[in-house]
């Protein structure tokens, strides 16, 4: 019995983060390491909407004015300039590092309970017209069918409207020709590449926006002046230039908040 006493190990993988309701998906378990939970940096930095920097073997963790500085194996700890002393130090493992959950997510903001081996961190909302967001609702279409599915988690909701609101361009007329379906009869037709509702808690659409493509194949020529991507605020049923850059980055964030278990499909009618 001492033996096996000694040789227990300082911290255990049998944790389950719980964020805005939604079990996370990680590449690397949480730890349990002196009663405290520790996390990989990924899971703060993608689901908790902190930045991250490296540099001179520390790393800085941004979230709106709040910063924190800390080290691998190191307890102290730089917090908007002051220091403070962890009760855990970070540490890397599988060149992953982990950190402590409690101390982050509530520095930030976050509500923090743990309850049956379970950490659950709740965030603020998104806020759109003094009605809390629930969930995104993305639909776009395929060839043969289409995907319904719903994004969840405020940190997510807040990332994607961010995306949209700083390249929402200047206000355009409506293209002559838009739709979900490709048009390769008229150069300067729309392709309805996704179409995003914010949803209230009565699963209401609170704002809507489609995101459109420019179609092809045409040639350059017949292409000109067209701009490549496009808005339409569909709520306020206006109309402004978009880039495919920030398509890409709505893109992105999907692919991780999948990856990351915040993506829940509705409906799949893809053959």
């Amino acid at each position: 019995m001492i033996l096996m006493l000694f040789s227990l190990p300082a911290y255990a993988a049998h944790n389950t983060i719980k964020i805005d309701g939604v079990v996370v998906t990680t590449d690397a378990a949480p730890e349990t390491k002196n009663n405290r939970t520790m996390v990989p940096l990924r899971v703060i930095s993608e689901n908790l909407g902190a930045t991250v920097n490296w540099k001179d073997s520390k790393v800085t963790l941004t979230n709106n004015k709040m910063q924190i500085t800390l080290q691998p194996n190191s307890n102290t700890v730089i917090k908007n300039g002051k220091t403070e002393l962890l009760d855990v130090k970070p540490y890397l493992k599988n060149n992953r590092l982990f950190v402590p959950i409690r101390f982050i997510a509530e520095t930030f903001g976050c509500q923090v309970n743990y309850q049956n081996s379970t950490v659950t961190v709740d965030t603020a909302p998104l806020v759109l017209n003094n009605v809390k967001i629930k969930a995104i609702q993305e639909e776009y279409h395929m060839t043969m069918g289409g995907i319904v599915q719903q994004l969840q988690g405020n940190t997510h909701h807040k990332a994607l409207y961010k995306v949209i609101v700083e390249n929402k361009g200047n206000l355009v007329e409506a293209p002559a020709n838009y739709s979900w379906q490709y048009d390769i009869d008229h150069p300067g037709s729309y392709y309805k590449v996704e179409q995003l509702d914010f949803m209230s808690h009565e699963n209401k659409s609170v704002q809507q926006f489609d995101l459109y493509s420019l179609n092809g194949p045409f040639s350059d020529e017949e292409l000109k002046g067209y701009p490549k991507a496009l808005i339409h605020d569909v709520t306020a049923d206006k109309w402004y230039l978009f880039t495919n850059k920030a398509l890409e980055s709505i893109y992105q964030l999907m692919n991780t908040a999948t990856n990351n278990g915040f993506v829940k499909v509705l409906s799949n009618t893809v053959v």
